[in-house]
């Protein structure tokens, strides 16, 4: 087996041994006590690994109708006005 490969593969498992090691750390100082609400995004990861392969959900779409668009079509206008009058005012 070529040396430079052997190398190659010992730097690869202790890199992921340095990984496993960070995570349990992490564990370890976590678990003193009950925590309270949502785990850290770094647990969610790993510990739930099964619902990321779960197929993700369609997102419902919303119709509006006509006069709510041309509403917030104005209303989104005056607030640009608004932006641009405070804007020259402020140079």
């Amino acid at each position: 087996m070529d040396l430079l490969k052997m190398i190659a593969e010992l730097r690869q498992e202790r890199a992921s041994i340095d990984d496993a090691l960070s995570v349990l750390e992490r564990l370890a100082q976590t678990h003193r006590g009950k925590r309270r609400g949502r785990p850290p995004a770094w647990m969610t990861a790993t510990r739930f690994a099964a619902d990321a392969t779960a197929p993700p959900r369609e997102k419902k779409s919303r119709t509006l109708s006509s006069e709510v668009r041309k509403k917030m079509a104005e209303a989104q206008k005056k607030r640009w006005e608004a932006y641009r009058k405070a804007k020259a005012e402020g140079s």
